[in-house]
């Protein structure tokens, strides 16, 4: 790069919102409900509104129901409500039904809506325009601005049209400045300004680590004979151990379709294991494949998740601005459910944005959001199901997840056996050396039911610009090959969901290859590399998967 490029040049609004999903968008709608004269823009690094969103989704309402609340009189994409609930235990051949009378009140899914989260967002994005918001898509916003005591002042957006020299090309821009008077962040899990704000900040002080999984899901349209719209269908167990945590969704909705997921908690101990090959397995168990007869696949996506609750989510305020949504950690893990606490954290935050402004004040802590968010709707959903993933994660499957509900079932009526329980190591500091493992063999794909890692990108409709810098930095190359490759066996080629990483070579010719055209966002291996040596940054904005309805 040249030693002095040209300015930025600059634009001022009240409020600023980083990421168009549904805790920015929520924010940006009740922000102009109450006070319309606002100047609000939200920045959106995927193409469109929704491009870069993917979830389940089983979307429960009252986050809709205190924003919007005529929204069930509107052509919304929430169609579908849930009629049918069903919760099995895998084996290997076999499954076991749990009767709903034994499950939490809290994890039962009526009164719930099946739908694209996409789609969710597309339309509130509308909503938003209606109202005056001004959205920005196709903008990665890369950079966090501050004043002259450290304060958030706005973010920068990443320069346009920068060769892999890092030089410019032909119509290069310069990318811009945007400045507001508060800074709302709500890129979702693992948001790349959100972790350097949690480290400059501070803001996970006293906080256990946050904790992820990584979510991977298609979009199917069934035969009309397999279809059976309004179910809900969770499993866990088979294929997984009983050492590793996750599992899976099938929700059926619209016309024929049916999503179908799988979550592997991040930190399982097997660096053999690949999340994509276990989601791959799962669906040739006899209690799913017949749903996928004679079905076609249209879609294919991955994306973390945040899983720590309670204990993990970060200081929420600091100077000028704060974190919403799955950017500070609001997901309820048994529920596998975020998007309704993503909206009320957003409304919390922007009301108290509006009262700022009010009185004259800019740039300081919005002290009052981080305040009551515990006493509020979002504090008692997560409190109820604090202990679930650390129960699980410390005795394993069966006996965890058999603590875990006797534990919400005594938080219903107001109980605790075994108060707030603790985290320990963050999940790239699980992997366990390669040696004390055996490589695990996977069936090769058939194309019809089963796929690989580089056709399952192509329908996830994953485009970058080849000509640009890498945006999945290896921090030390020496690193990756003495640990990663040769302590722990090359798990990035397997926890990856995209084929994005790749050991080519050997001996003095071995080398690490990075295919960054193929990421799809997912954030994992920021998350799961064991010595945190690899770090995702955006890429030219717009680039990344290009979801239609995930």
């Amino acid at each position: 790069m040249p030693t002095q490029l040209p300015a930025r040049e600059g634009m001022d609004f009240d409020v600023l919102i980083i990421g168009a999903g549904p805790a920015g968008l929520a924010a940006a709608i009740r922000l102009k409900q109450i006070a319309s004269d606002l100047s609000v823009v939200v920045v959106e690094k995927g193409a469109e509104v929704g491009a870069h969103v993917l979830s389940g989704a089983v979307i429960d309402p009252i986050g809709l129901d205190r924003l919007l609340p005529g929204w069930r009189e509107d052509d919304s994409p929430l169609k579908q409500p849930v009629l049918e609930d069903r919760f099995y235990w895998l084996t290997a051949g076999g499954a076991v039904r749990f009767p709903n009378f034994l499950m939490p009140p809290l994890m039962s899914n009526r009164g719930n809506f099946i739908a694209s989260l996409g789609e969710v967002c597309r339309w509130l994005g509308k909503k938003a325009e209606a109202l005056g918001v001004e959205i920005y898509p196709g903008f990665a916003a890369t950079e966090v601005l501050h004043g002259a005591d450290g304060e958030v002042i706005g973010v920068a957006t990443g320069d346009m049209g920068i060769g892999k020299n890092g030089e410019p090309k032909e119509g290069f821009t310069r990318g811009m400045e945007l400045r507001g008077k508060y800074t709302l962040f709500a890129e979702g899990a693992r948001g790349s300004l959100t972790k350097a704000l949690i480290a400059e900040f501070g803001l996970d002080r006293d906080r256990d680590p946050q904790k992820f999984g990584i979510g991977i899901k298609e979009l199917w349209h069934v035969s009309p004979e397999k279809h059976r719209p309004g179910l809900v269908q969770h499993s866990f167990g088979w294929p997984l151990d009983g050492h590793t945590g996750g599992g899976s969704f099938l929700y059926h909705f619209d016309e024929n379709l049916v999503s179908v997921g799988f979550v592997v908690h991040l930190n399982y101990r097997n660096p053999w294991l690949s999340p994509f090959e276990e989601f791959q397995r799962f669906k040739t168990h006899p209690r799913i494949r017949d749903t996928f007869a004679g079905g076609k696949r249209l879609a294919y996506g991955a994306r973390a998740l945040t899983e720590g609750g309670w204990q993990s989510v970060p200081k929420l305020v600091f100077p000028g601005g704060a974190l919403i949504g799955c950017a500070a950690g609001f997901m309820n893990v048994p529920r596998i459910k975020g998007s309704h606490n993503a909206m009320l954290s957003a409304m919390a935050a922007a009301e108290q944005v509006v009262a700022a402004i009010a009185a004259g004040r800019s740039h300081d802590e919005l002290t009052p959001y981080e305040e009551s968010w515990r006493t509020s709707a979002i504090g008692r959903d997560l409190r109820r199901v604090r202990n679930v993933k650390p129960l699980w994660s410390k005795f394993g499957t069966i006996i965890g997840v058999a603590m875990g509900g006797l534990d919400m079932w005594a938080n219903t009526l107001g109980l605790s056996l075994f108060g707030t329980l603790r985290h320990g190591k963050p999940d790239n500091a699980t992997l366990e050396p390669a040696s004390n493992f055996k490589p695990i063999q996977y069936p090769k794909p058939d194309g019809r039911l089963t796929f690989d890692r580089l056709s399952s990108v192509f329908v996830s409709n994953t485009n970058h610009e080849e000509n640009q810098p890498v945006h999945l930095h290896v921090v030390n190359t020496d690193t990756q090959r003495s640990s990663e490759h040769d302590v722990y066996g090359g798990p990035s080629t397997r926890y990856c969901p995209a084929g994005v990483y790749e050991w080519v070579g050997e001996g003095a010719d071995l080398r690490y290859v990075v295919n960054a055209q193929n990421c799809v966002h997912c954030k994992t291996c920021d998350i799961k590399d064991p010595n945190g040596n690899i770090t995702w940054v955006p890429p030219e904005g717009g680039g990344g998967p290009g979801y239609p309805n995930m």
